[in-house]
């Protein structure tokens, strides 16, 4: 049977719904909600990390939910929900409130573009989801947009910072992120099956030697990660244009007819 007529199916609510993966998806939208009020009583740092903390919720739900076969069409649902406030409202106020509201009329367009940018991107992904591979994502996923914009408050008060700040750059990121969100530019999505099979034993030491320099320089090590993530899918597409890859529309085709493949297999 088709998958995507096996989505398209009402779920019956009465069975009930499955507790692990939403009390993550909960624990996340806490996290988010949280750093929306740590913006409005001028915490951003400790909002900031709100919005990482939530970002980790994030990765463990959906993983959780494939590891132990408890998707569901209602679990989705409430994940983009919940990413729209963690990833979407919590940056976009952070923003507003640390670094835009001295432009005015542009720094609320900016933080308002942010969100309605991540929204668009939810409901893309939520319509394509049986239509794009899986190894990649079409345009910066949400959860890496607000990474960056709270590893960028995190840097300046590691720096020595305080308060607001009033940077043009700021203003340019912002629109940036949000233009990404929107595009076509693919990222990788890690869910790529071959990272969980056996591997060489310098990639366990390589990952190990990772996550000390992370907890040792934290603010500086999440701020490098998140650009090197950002930056990679234009750095990407622009080799893949130099070098004469596939364009993006020849990708989408082949994954199409792969997925029509699979469906009548």
């Amino acid at each position: 049977m088709n998958k995507r007529m096996l989505n398209d199916r009402p779920e019956n609510l009465r069975k009930g719904v499955y507790v692990l993966p939403n009390l993550l998806t909960s624990g996340g939208l806490c996290a988010g909600f949280y750093s929306i009020v740590m913006t409005m009583n001028g915490t951003f740092d400790v909002a900031a990390w709100f919005i990482l903390i939530a970002a980790i919720f994030d990765g463990l739900d959906g993983r959780v939910a494939r590891l132990t076969g408890t998707t569901s069409k209602f679990g989705s649902e409430y994940d983009s929900l919940a990413d729209l406030i963690a990833f979407g409202v919590a940056p976009g106020l952070l923003m507003y409130a640390w670094a835009l509201k001295p432009f005015g009329k542009f720094g609320w367009l900016a933080a308002f573009l942010f969100v309605i940018c991540g929204a668009l991107r939810l409901a893309r992904f939520n319509v394509q989801i049986n239509t794009v591979e899986s190894k990649s994502f079409h345009g910066l996923p949400i959860p890496a947009a607000a990474w960056m914009v709270a590893s960028c408050v995190l840097l300046f008060y590691y720096l020595g910072g305080s308060g607001t700040i009033k940077k043009v750059s700021v203003l340019l990121l912002i629109y940036s992120l949000a233009f990404l969100m929107v595009s076509n530019i693919r990222y990788y999505s890690f869910k790529d099956p071959e990272l969980f099979k056996r591997q060489p034993f310098s990639i366990l030491m390589g990952t190990i030697i990772g996550l000390i320099v992370v907890i040792l320089r934290p603010e500086l090590m999440l701020f490098t990660l998140a650009l090197f993530y950002v930056g990679s899918g234009p750095v990407s597409r622009l080799f893949t244009g130099l070098g004469g890859g596939k364009s993006h529309e020849e990708h989408c085709a082949q994954e199409e007819d792969e997925v029509k493949n699979d469906s009548s297999s």
